[in-house]
């Protein structure tokens, strides 16, 4: 997510794994900067799970990104992205969703529509964000 848009939406069927997440990355990751038109001083964020922190996932991030948002463990209030999974899950429930591929084409259709100002909003949030976690000692704060 940059502050005008969303990146690529990608579903997983399988259970992930640090090699899934890598694979998801080599695939999706440079697609996704280039559409947010990401430059050299975009920050790559991602939380703690151990599927994000395993060293091989580490590495390639360490040639791509050389600003990486560290975050302390179990830090959903630092995930601006989790905001909009209920937008999401409210705007697939108004549909009659009839499998499987019906609600992943549901939301895609319904990602394409987040609009700039949530994606501003989110991104404007992440100092105040930052800010709280901290004086909480990375504890859950209000958001």
């Amino acid at each position: 997510m940059s502050v005008n848009e969303v990146g690529i939406s990608v579903f997983i069927d399988v259970i992930m794994d640090k090699m899934k997440y890598l694979d998801i990355l080599n695939k999706n990751l440079k697609q996704s900067a280039q559409k947010l038109n990401l430059g050299s001083n975009s920050i790559f964020q991602q939380d703690n799970d151990l599927k994000h922190t395993a060293e091989i996932v580490k590495l390639r991030l360490l040639n791509k990104y050389k600003m990486r948002l560290h975050t302390p463990h179990q830090s959903p209030d630092l995930n601006v992205i989790e905001n909009l999974r209920p937008k999401l899950e409210i705007s697939a429930q108004k549909h009659n969703i009839r499998n499987k591929e019906h609600l992943k084409t549901v939301l895609q259709e319904e990602w394409a529509k987040i609009t700039p100002q949530a994606t501003q909003t989110l991104v404007n949030s992440i100092p105040c964000r930052l800010e709280a976690v901290l004086k909480a000692k990375g504890y859950a704060t209000k958001y």
